[in-house]
C-alpha cells in the first residue's frame, strides 16, 4: 500500500519533468492506475478486518478526491 501510495506523486512529479504533454499524460495514467490499485487493496484491507470500514471510507473519500483530479488534469492535457 506504500508503494502505491507513493507512486502517485512520484509518477506526476515524473512526468512533469519530461517536459513533453504525452509523456506527462502517460504519467498521468500510472498515476491513476496506483490510485486504483490502492483503492483495491484497501478495500481488501477493510473487508479483512485489518482496517475498520469508518476508517477505510475516510481514506478512499480521499482516494477518490485524488483520482477525480488526476482525471481532470489528463483531460485539460
Amino acid at each position: 500500500m506504500r508503494r502505491a501510495a507513493v507512486s502517485i506523486p512520484s509518477n506526476v512529479a515524473e512526468g512533469f519533468n519530461r517536459r513533453h504533454n504525452k509523456e506527462y499524460r502517460q504519467f498521468h495514467y500510472i498515476a491513476l492506475g496506483s490510485c486504483a490499485e490502492l483503492e483495491t487493496q484497501l478495500e481488501v484491507t477493510c473487508d479483512l478486518g485489518y482496517l475498520p470500514r469508518e476508517k477505510g471510507r475516510l481514506v478512499l473519500e480521499k482516494l477518490d478526491h485524488e483520482s477525480r483530479m488526476l482525471q481532470n488534469l489528463i483531460k485539460k492535457l
